[in-house]
């Protein structure tokens, strides 16, 4: 399924019922990432601390005082949590992305829970670099 935006994502994610179909879900999602050059998976761009291999770029544009993120992994899960991460802050303004807790919305989704500890581990440095960028942008 295609969604035009975060709320409309949560809102079908929480109807769910169950971590497969969520797990199913996920794995489409990352089908829908974009995948990245290869010129871009570079070692600068990796995001320590994640069990995977993630490329992430962040810009601003101040013009138009949005949040433009990009990232990609080379396993499928991480792909569709990617995907989710980037509903939630593309678009949004460092103010509204600085404030924005993920974890919470991890948590809501249903999903926290059956990741491991090392996966919850990547996911959080992943929103730290992103909150990091937003914050020295507001």
């Amino acid at each position: 399924m295609s969604y035009s935006n975060y709320p409309e994502l949560k809102q079908a994610f929480q109807a769910l019922h169950g971590w497969q179909q969520r797990y199913r879900e996920l794995m489409l999602l990352g089908k829908s990432l974009p995948v990245l050059a290869n010129e871009l998976k570079v070692d600068e761009a990796k995001v320590s601390g994640c069990e995977s291999n993630v490329w992430l770029y962040i810009d601003f544009t101040p013009q138009e005082d949005k949040l433009v993120v990009v990232a990609d992994s080379d396993t499928r899960i991480v792909k569709g949590l990617l995907a989710l991460i980037l509903m939630m802050y593309n678009g949004k303004t460092p103010q509204q992305a600085a404030a924005l807790d993920a974890e919470q919305e991890f948590e809501e989704l249903g999903l926290m829970r059956h990741l491991s500890p090392s996966r919850g581990n990547g996911i959080r440095a992943i929103v730290s670099a992103i909150n990091q960028f937003a914050k020295s942008h507001c």
